[in-house]
């Protein structure tokens, strides 16, 4: 088994720099709040309310703009909102639902990107290989909180020399664990 930080990660909308400006205005740049775990990530001032058949709620925006608009939410924030978001890597939008974004400037409706993200590890190829796991092998990893140890199953291994070791889980995921924050963990292969 080898050890893994594991970090809870809150809703939060990726934009492309087409839907920031519709959001923010002509010209709107992302403006860093904090860095991220992963290299080059960070998360923004910029925050947009997610607008679903039944319900509404605030989102930050993760920088840098990206290719295509994403929203995650874990399963509980898609049922409030109304969505029946599918468990989806990120970037594995196809098909997935859409929702209404609101910012200061404007409005955008985006026909697709609603996901609850699925658990993941992100390594670089030098620690998977140390690790002896491979990208897009599926893995499990034992963590928790006092009184809420729990495995969790079903962990896609993601390798980029772009990455730093981190397991991404949402706040449903959290919660269920007894995490606040970030643990370590052991990767169980």
């Amino acid at each position: 088994m080898s050890k893994i930080l594991v970090e809870v990660s809150a809703r939060h909308v990726h934009v492309t720099q087409e839907a920031l400006e519709i959001l923010f205005g002509k010209g709107a740049e992302l403006t860093k709040k904090k860095d991220l775990s992963q290299p080059g990530q960070f998360v923004c001032n910029e925050k947009v309310t997610i607008v679903g058949p039944r319900g509404e709620m605030a989102a930050s925006i993760l920088g840098p703009v990206r290719k295509a608009n994403q929203v995650e939410v874990s399963l509980t924030e898609a049922r409030k909102l109304g969505i029946a978001a599918p468990v989806r890597e990120s970037g594995d939008i196809a098909g997935t639902p859409g929702c209404k974004l609101i910012g200061p400037a404007g409005e955008l409706e985006i026909e697709n990107g609603v996901i609850a993200a699925k658990r993941h590890i992100h390594l670089t190829p030098e620690t998977a290989a140390e690790i002896g796991v491979e990208d897009k092998q599926i893995v499990s990893v034992a963590t928790g909180g006092e009184g809420r140890k729990l495995v969790f199953g079903d962990v896609v291994v993601r390798v980029s020399p772009n990455f730093a070791p981190a397991m991404h889980i949402d706040t449903d995921e959290g919660n269920a664990a007894g995490i606040g924050g970030s643990v370590e963990g052991e990767i169980i292969i």
